[in-house]
């Protein structure tokens, strides 16, 4: 790879890459660094002869989600708009990518972090990994198409319920439920290297053509729920109840929503 990254890692070998998300300290929260780098990594990626592609966390996390400190806090709506196609560019790279894609959740992932984990062909987690759909706790609606890849895999009731609840799942319950595809013990380096083996033996360029068949399908629905999320995205920002939520999880208390 030509580019160099603050935020992300790409290490390359042979045809097989893995993406690591590296803001360490924030638990790999996205703030606009990160999503622009990441948008730019896949891209990256699409143009090359990468055939399959791991994405994992450094550190205890995967991802904490969008940085809230840094953009929910804000109410400068005049950065919303850019930093939302930026999330648009980086879910339909992601979900495009002519490669077949692993997330390997490693400790959390919430919010955002689950909704671009959830882009990916395959989605592993570690036994001790937790998941949440958390937006509701902040008054807000999921967003990086986290509608579109729950109704996915769970259907349309069960996708409304996790919404709805926000709650913090187990590794296991969300196996359970049909989020995840599969719980792995130990070192996520480890699973890295035997998934790699036994991906590399199997004929990735058919199953790369079989993903494009079904994206190309899909894609269209993919942009419109993205930009549906965008819309309602900013109208919850304007929100009593959002305003409470982004307070409470500063304050570190529950919030006391109105309905408003």
């Amino acid at each position: 790879m030509k580019m160099k990254y603050q935020t992300v890692e790409l290490v390359q070998v042979g045809k097989t890459a893995t993406l690591y998300l590296n803001r360490v300290q924030s638990m790999n929260a996205m703030d606009v660094k990160m999503l622009e780098e990441l948008s730019n990594c896949l891209k990256e990626i699409a143009d090359s002869d990468i055939l399959l592609l791991f994405i994992t966390g450094r550190g205890r996390a995967f991802s904490a989600g969008g940085d809230v400190k840094t953009m929910l806090s804000s109410n400068d709506e005049s950065q919303f708009q850019p930093v939302m196609e930026t999330i648009k560019e980086m879910i339909i790279t992601l979900y495009t990518l002519p490669a077949v894609t692993v997330s390997f959740i490693n400790g959390a992932a919430a919010g955002l972090g689950l909704s671009f984990a959830l882009a990916s062909d395959i989605v592993l987690a570690e036994k001790q990994a937790k998941v949440a759909m958390n937006f509701i706790n902040i008054g807000l609606v999921p967003d990086g198409g986290g509608h579109f890849f729950l109704k996915k895999r769970l259907g349309e009731h069960a996708a409304k319920q996790v919404i709805w609840e926000g709650k913090t799942l187990s590794a296991e319950d969300a196996l359970k439920t049909g989020m995840i595809d599969s719980v792995y013990e130990g070192d996520t380096e480890e699973q890295m290297l035997l998934w790699k083996t036994k991906m590399e033996a199997r004929p990735l360029q058919a199953m790369i053509a079989t993903k494009t068949i079904f994206s190309c399908q899909e894609k269209a629905l993919l942009i419109d729920t993205l930009n549906a999320e965008t819309e309602n995205q900013l109208n919850m920002r304007r929100t009593s109840d959002h305003i409470e939520g982004v307070a409470a999880f500063l304050e570190k208390r529950v919030a006391q929503f109105t309905g408003q």
